[in-house]
């Protein structure tokens, strides 16, 4: 059985099985916090929120600082906009992206479900600089300050790739199904959808050092900086567990089928599968902000600094809110 997909019933990633979710989107590294980034360099934006048209059926987002990343995977290629939602630019990737990730220098890395393999790409204008082999269904990505991790779905384990070369340093298991992936600083933290836990993996070496029951169907996964989210697709509830330990600190409901997830330096942002709607959850005790209305299906949610956006993948469109 497999999570969701286009090529079954429209779904997240789009695995070939039943209809279930997609991975998360890439999180950025140790040294490295994108939310000052953005507010440095994005300081300018309108607040207003907005529906811009991408690709088919959009999956990862990723914001690299000055634009927005979308990876459309029924397109096989990324869409960059800009901050008011300007397209600048369609680039032709692998088969069946899915999670990005920005590695805070020029790269965007995106997982190729259906071609098994990464794609970097030049941030400035998208010129491919490479592409590298990873394990089969590659689906989330995420960058740890140094090197890029990569989530196998079909292979049930993780790849860690040099984010200089792309040199390819290892796979390594974790539980089944592995979907989205963020880092902690020293860990990266997967979320292993038919297991229904989250595994939580050393960067230094890839050894597992726990591994952590959360709710049905666990997807997207996003890091405070002191507690690691997780969306249970099944269970339409957010688990939040201590990143020190692994301890669950509580859970909490949210939309119907969520998904994606991220956190804005005091929420938490959750996208609503079956819902099409965007949950705000208060980061210091869970409690529910608000619901918003986005596009249809709603899969990836990114931050940039300042907005939230979010890939509606039924509407082939990203929702800035």
């Amino acid at each position: 059985m497999g999570p969701p997909g286009v090529l079954g019933e429209p779904g997240p990633q789009g695995l070939k099985g039943d209809p279930g979710p997609p991975g998360p989107e890439g999180h950025g590294g140790a040294s490295l916090n994108p939310l000052h980034i953005a507010t440095l360099r994005w300081y300018h934006v309108n607040h207003v929120g907005g529906d811009f048209p991408v690709g088919t059926s959009p999956q990862g987002l990723a914001f690299d600082g000055a634009n927005m990343w979308v990876a459309n995977y029924t397109s096989n290629n990324l869409t960059k906009l800009r901050a008011d939602g300007a397209n600048l630019g369609t680039f032709n990737v692998g088969g069946n992206p899915q999670g990005l990730a920005f590695d805070g220098a020029n790269g965007i890395w995106v997982a190729n479900y259906a071609s098994s393999n990464v794609t970097r790409l030049r941030a400035s204008d998208g010129a491919v600089i490479g592409n590298y082999a990873v394990g089969s269904g590659p689906l989330g990505v995420a960058f740890d300050g140094a090197h890029v991790w990569v989530t196998n779905y079909s292979s049930n384990n993780v790849t860690k790739l040099r984010a200089t070369d792309g040199a390819n340093l290892g796979s390594f298991p974790v539980g089944e199904g592995p979907l989205g992936i963020a880092c902690d600083g020293n860990h990266v933290w997967v979320t292993n959808y038919t297991s229904n836990n989250v595994s939580k993996v050393r960067t230094s070496d890839g050894v597992v050092v726990g591994n952590y029951e959360v709710g049905k169907g666990p997807i997207g996964i996003a890091f405070d900086g002191a507690h690691v989210w997780v969306t249970n697709y099944t269970s339409n509830n957010v688990s939040k567990l201590r990143a020190s330990d692994g301890g669950l600190v509580g859970n909490y409901a949210v939309g119907v089928r969520p998904q994606g997830i991220a956190f804005d330096g005091q929420h938490v942002w959750v996208a609503n599968y079956g819902s099409n709607t965007l949950t705000k959850l208060r980061a210091s005790d869970g409690a529910q902000m608000g619901m918003f209305a986005v596009g249809t299906s709603p899969t990836h949610v990114a931050f940039d600094g300042i907005n939230v956006w979010v890939a509606n993948q039924g509407s082939n469109t990203v929702s800035r809110r």
